[in-house]
């Protein structure tokens, strides 16, 4: 059976994955406006404000990946105990994730990351968040919560801003309750300590997080990777890395095997979001049994849908049918 027969075959079965993300919780805020002048307080423009949005950031965006994909998603995370928070908690309700693993946090407040664009052109972005980790009282609530839940999932998904959840003991407690329920974890990691994912099933850097987390000057090919790769075998204990090269496609890596899948895009127009929607593809067809190879090329699929576009967008399984088929 070939891989596109196969997700047809998942498709008439109308199966829906459930996915557990655990990660760090944000708000995207955007202010668009036109700049004409100069402030006479000090040498910066003067934005007359247009329109404002908000979407989900952070975790938020493996999530909405996943709903297009068509999974059933639950989020479990921090935010405060304030309107943002409130805001995000609303966001979500309206596109059917499950909330009731979040914790409000009378000491947090919720990230927030404001940019004001002119034009196409961004100027400055603000940020308003608490990066301190979890106390141990939040620590306890959030995983007894996680644990009565994780039967319910198929796979288990770590999505790491760095903002403070993933403190190193935290997340190989998380680690540790997959494993004991026999789920595997999929983590899109953040900074230099591998050490914390240490259990995971697989882990997806970028080239460049890699480099860094391995402490290697530059990575080139796949035999550089490789040898990244030995690093952080040694550490996590992973079965796979599956390393985001931007327009150049991914490369898969086991501690004997190696293997680069070449990007499928023929025009790439922005690069913004492409790895939250891998993520969300190696988590969803692999949480429908397919194996990591079958996973990565399907997300690399998606990855040359979204790239198409400028912004962060998602695609749908319908989409990346189409997309194999025009190969």
């Amino acid at each position: 059976m070939t891989l596109i027969d196969k997700v047809r075959s998942i498709q008439l079965q109308k199966k829906k994955p459930s996915i557990l993300v655990i990660g760090d919780l944000m708000i995207d805020h955007y202010i668009w406006g036109h700049a004409t002048r100069l402030s006479p307080e000090a040498p910066v423009p003067i934005v007359n404000v247009k329109t404002e949005s908000t979407t989900l950031g952070g975790a938020g965006n493996v999530v909405q990946n996943l709903i297009t994909l068509g999974a059933n998603v639950t989020i479990a995370g921090v935010i405060g105990n304030d309107a943002s928070g409130r805001q995000l908690i609303g966001i979500l309700d309206e596109e059917g994730v499950k909330t009731d693993i979040i914790i409000q946090d009378n000491t947090r407040q919720t990230t927030v990351k404001t940019r004001v664009l002119v034009g196409s052109h961004q100027l400055v972005r603000v940020d308003r968040e608490v990066t301190d980790a979890l106390s141990p009282e939040l620590e306890n609530e959030l995983a007894d919560k996680i644990e009565s839940y994780i039967d319910n999932a198929d796979i288990v998904v770590f999505s790491d801003y760095n903002k403070g959840l993933f403190s190193p003991g935290f997340a190989s407690r998380l680690i540790q309750i997959a494993n004991d329920h026999q789920k595997k974890v999929l983590v899109d990691p953040k900074g230099l300590n591998y050490d914390k994912y240490k259990g995971a099933y697989l882990i997806k850097p970028n080239r460049k997080e890699l480099a860094e987390a391995a402490n290697i000057e530059k990575i080139g090919g796949l035999a550089d990777m490789q040898a990244a790769a030995e690093t952080i075998f040694s550490r996590t204990g992973a079965a796979y890395l599956v390393v985001t090269l931007s327009e150049e496609g991914m490369a898969i890596i086991t501690e004997k095997t190696s293997k680069l899948v070449p990007v499928k895009a023929t025009e790439v127009f922005d690069v913004t979001g492409a790895g939250d929607t891998v993520m969300a593809a190696l988590a969803y067809f692999m949480a429908l049994g397919m194996a990591v190879d079958e996973a990565v090329e399907l997300a690399n699929h998606a990855a040359a849908i979204v790239i198409r576009h400028v912004g962060s967008v998602s695609t749908t399984v319908d989409e990346i049918i189409k997309d194999i088929e025009g190969d």
